[in-house]
């Protein structure tokens, strides 16, 4: 958990590339959201499932480029470790995951404020041997009507496991993003 910019998506993802690039220890990594606009619903969206996901992954896509910046190796390079990056990462929806099991992956559940708990038992019941599941998000950014910052799934979660050996919960305080981001954090 974090206020906005404290770096919850970066550092989830770059903790996943690193244990399932450097590694080997997942298979790839799957990263979901719920589907919430924070203004007017945009309609539908032609494609495939990943193509569908792709608007609302734009946290995702700035931190692969915050993390695969590399001046080395030019432009060639870049673009060799961005597809090798982007061949280990999916984006699924969560509306097509009841019935799946998740063997070896490592999941990262972004803007986990707007699930229910409901929603995120579906979501972390997937998680087969060697999953490992990390649920992200700011509790006082929550985009769902009918949810307050006690009946977020995502604080459901850390209430559930947090006696439970095998699992572990971070507050991030600093924020990370810009000294703007900072400001409206605290002030609005």
């Amino acid at each position: 958990m974090g206020a906005a910019g404290t770096g919850k998506t970066l550092l989830a993802l770059a903790a996943g590339l690193q244990q399932t690039l450097d590694e080997n220890r997942f298979k790839e990594i799957i990263m979901t959201r719920v589907t919430v606009p924070l203004g007017e619903n945009i309609g539908f969206l032609p494609g495939t499932e990943e193509e569908k996901m792709e608007p609302w992954m734009g946290a995702l896509m700035d931190n692969l480029e915050v993390l695969t910046s590399n001046d080395d190796g030019g432009s060639w390079g870049r673009g060799a470790t961005h597809d090798l990056v982007r061949s280990r990462i999916k984006i699924r929806s969560m509306n097509f995951m009841r019935g799946r099991t998740f063997v070896n992956r490592y999941i990262i559940v972004d803007e986990a404020q707007n699930l229910t708990a409901k929603q995120m038992k579906a979501l972390i019941t997937r998680a087969g041997p060697g999953t490992k599941v990390v649920a992200i998000g700011n509790v006082s950014q929550i985009d769902t009507p009918y949810l307050t910052e006690t009946t977020s799934g995502l604080t459901y979660v850390v209430n559930r496991f947090k006696s439970w050996p095998h699992s572990g919960h971070i507050t991030l305080l600093q924020g990370e993003r810009s000294r703007l981001a900072d400001y409206a954090s605290e002030l609005l």
